[in-house]
């Protein structure tokens, strides 16, 4: 299948006393596998809205949303979190990290849910920490890592289960500027290396530079028609699988 994600009518609404509110509006969009889309907008223009259906943290009031072939409007909220498990990496812009748990246990957490030995998820751990440039922080806190660090961690945890979507919801917000560079370049290496599909949610329009292409959404609906996003070059998974 060339387009991993396909938007027909996508809908999202709610009530708030007596009005509805509408974050999405019948929104149309197709994007190829390997791309990297930055989603820009003002607040409440529903970028965080579409970013958490693809992701298949909510579901939309109506319209159709297919991912990999797997079309989300039509499975219960079980079957979906068991879903995201394996097709999504969620990066967060606080990261997120369980602060209890060392920067190894907090990338181990999502591989919980998956039915394999501890060798296998040893091994998955730890590629996913050399992939961030993290294997000598393993064993620290997140009290004990800078925000790039902790947002490094984010990353091989997001990573590690192999999805093949990442979605990202303004990763370097929180960070200065160096740190927000670094943490850019790790995930054009996320696509480009690792042919991860990227959809990001961004305000910064350098951060947005990274992404083969930017879409603006404003009152639930693109502001561009017909986009359609190119397919970025991918690579052999079997050489780079975490």
């Amino acid at each position: 299948m060339k387009n991993i994600i396909e938007c027909k009518k996508l809908t999202k609404e709610y009530a708030k006393g007596d009005q509805v509110i509408r974050p999405l509006d019948a929104l149309d969009l197709e994007v190829e596998r390997g791309a990297f889309l930055a989603l820009m907008g003002p607040s409440g223009s529903g970028k965080t809205t579409l970013l958490n259906l693809i992701a298949g943290i909510d579901q939309p009031t109506s319209g159709k949303l297919m991912i990999d072939g797997q079309d989300l409007t039509g499975l219960s909220r079980s079957k979906l979190a068991g879903w995201r498990s394996r097709f999504i990496g969620y990066v967060f812009q606080l990261y997120n990290l369980v602060p209890v748990l060392t920067a190894y246990e907090n990338v181990e957490l999502p591989m919980l849910l998956h039915p394999i030995s501890r060798k296998q998820r040893h091994r998955r751990v730890a590629r996913a920490l050399e992939l961030v440039g993290l294997t000598d922080r393993h064993d620290h806190y997140p009290r004990q890592l800078s925000g790039g660090q902790e947002q490094r961690v984010a990353i091989a945890r997001a990573i590690v289960t192999d999805p093949a979507i990442l979605v990202a919801d303004e990763p370097t917000g929180d960070l200065d500027k160096p740190s927000a560079l670094a943490i850019m370049e790790l995930l054009q290496r996320m696509n480009n290396e690792l042919g991860k599909t990227l959809i990001m949610v961004t305000h910064d329009p350098q951060t947005a530079d990274y992404a083969d292409l930017t879409l603006h959404l404003d009152k639930g609906r693109l502001a561009e028609s017909g986009a359609h996003v190119p397919t970025h070059g991918t690579i052999d998974r079997a050489e780079v699988t975490p």
